[in-house]
């Protein structure tokens, strides 16, 4: 019997990272304030989980400012979006598989 969690993405195993690439691939760009808010996340906690997918080249990041503020959002890369389908098709055969 072949290893049914074998083609999970290990960097998706965190509900936070999986509820961030969720909320990605359904809109263009989402702002930390936005993501914090939809996750009822503190800062550093998702700051932590968005920097893994950084590092992984999964989403790109963008800084600007809105008068004096900072405003930073993120969008997915191609191969976010490709392991994020990836991922979820692995998921899927699983709970099919089982």
């Amino acid at each position: 019997m072949k290893n049914p969690i074998e083609a999970l993405n290990k960097i998706f195993d965190s509900r936070i990272r999986l509820g961030v690439m969720s909320v990605l691939i359904v809109n263009e760009s989402v702002s930390f304030n936005e993501l914090k808010q939809l996750l009822e996340l503190t800062d550093g906690n998702l700051a932590s989980h968005l920097n893994t997918l950084e590092q992984a080249q999964y989403l790109k990041v963008q800084k600007s400012f809105i008068g004096k503020k900072t405003n930073t959002t993120y969008t997915l890369t191609e191969p976010g979006r490709y392991a994020f389908k990836a991922h979820l098709d692995a998921l899927e055969k699983m709970i099919k598989g089982i």
